[in-house]
């Protein structure tokens, strides 16, 4: 097992922030992960995955473990459904397609989410009317003191939006190894009603569509409102949909008539914010090398050489113009470092 010493982070994060690593180490297998903890000697780590949902804000002053344990593989076939078994290393979008060239169903609509496997469950990451936990059966992950191997099904890991017992009580205390989920093999349902996916279907002629065809469309919708991170630095969607009183909605809705929501209850509605920073006059706004994307006020991007801590700062310039503008506190989806 080698550890690298002083190393740049700029190649494992997709902001493509440069900053550096005063160790590193990436492990293949259990073993090698285990014996990277034993090793670590009561100094501090960090767990590094695909390097999707977090913003570098400076140098990473411990032993950065890089997860990269591959492998997908069926572990349990009964006559409707199926059980998948991924390794935490895998690319989640690899996995989306492997499952659509087996024809398992559950996961079309969550294509083209940066990230890996194993810190999809951390996230509950979703995406047009679906989360992960609607087909998540189990994950396993390791205890990062007694090094020992423990599995959390679906009720212990206390799903939320983009919420898990992994980003609360359990924060810091176990790595995920692996995540098994539940899939269809035929008579997939199928999730078309939100957002732009039944536009996109009849754009492209599709009638009575199937999992490939949702997911060649959540791809498309996907392709023109995102930024690629391996052409622009970014991760995805930076701030969280927030959750509001109806009251306050129908409040605001007085002076911003155009207000879009969604109904989370008879009580509660959630509201795009991307509106919201796109009508507080940030979408397309550069600041030299960073900047909010012009297609989507929801991505911060990182044009080429930007620091971590200035989009931070315009991250947080974003939520107090909201929160003046509009009453409304919207937090941030990506982890800051």
């Amino acid at each position: 097992m080698l550890v690298q010493q002083h190393i740049s982070l700029k190649p494992y994060n997709t902001f493509g922030i440069d900053v550096s690593a005063k160790q590193f180490v990436s492990v293949s297998s259990l073993e090698a992960l285990k014996s990277a903890l034993a090793d670590k000697q009561n100094s501090p780590i960090f767990i590094l995955g695909g390097g999707s949902n977090m913003l570098l804000t400076k140098d990473v002053e411990a032993l950065v473990i890089h997860v990269n344990l591959k492998g997908i593989e069926v572990v349990e076939e009964q006559d409707k459904h199926v059980l998948v078994k991924a390794q935490a290393g895998e690319n989640w979008h690899e996995f989306v397609l492997w499952c659509l060239e087996h024809d398992f169903g559950g996961v079309e609509n969550l294509s083209l989410i940066p990230g890996n496997i194993g810190t999809a469950p951390i996230q509950n990451i979703g995406a047009y009317g679906v989360e992960l936990k609607d087909v998540f059966e189990r994950c396993e992950a390791i205890d990062i003191k007694t090094h020992e191997l423990v599995s959390f099904s679906k009720e212990e890991c206390q799903f939320g939006y983009r919420e898990s017992i992994f980003k609360q009580a359990a924060k810091g205390k176990y790595i995920i190894c692996n995540v098994t989920l539940k899939l269809t093999k035929h008579n997939h349902v199928l999730h078309t009603e939100y957002g732009a996916i039944k536009g996109q279907l009849e754009q492209d002629n599709i009638t009575t569509p199937n999992i490939k065809d949702i997911s060649n469309a959540v791809i498309a919708i996907r392709e023109s409102k995102l930024p690629n991170p391996k052409e622009i630095g970014n991760s995805g969607s930076f701030f969280k949909n927030p959750v509001i009183s109806k009251q306050q909605f129908d409040q605001l809705k007085e002076n911003f008539p155009n207000i879009p929501s969604y109904v989370v209850s008879e009580e509660e509605v959630k509201v795009p914010a991307g509106w919201l920073i796109e009508t507080a006059g940030f979408k397309g706004k550069t600041f030299g090398t960073y900047g909010v994307h012009k297609q989507q006020a929801l991505v911060l991007v990182n044009y080429g050489g930007a620091k971590g801590e200035d989009i931070f700062e315009l991250a947080k310039l974003i939520q107090d113009t909201v929160k003046r503008l509009f009453g409304i506190s919207i937090e941030m989806e990506v982890n800051i470092i």
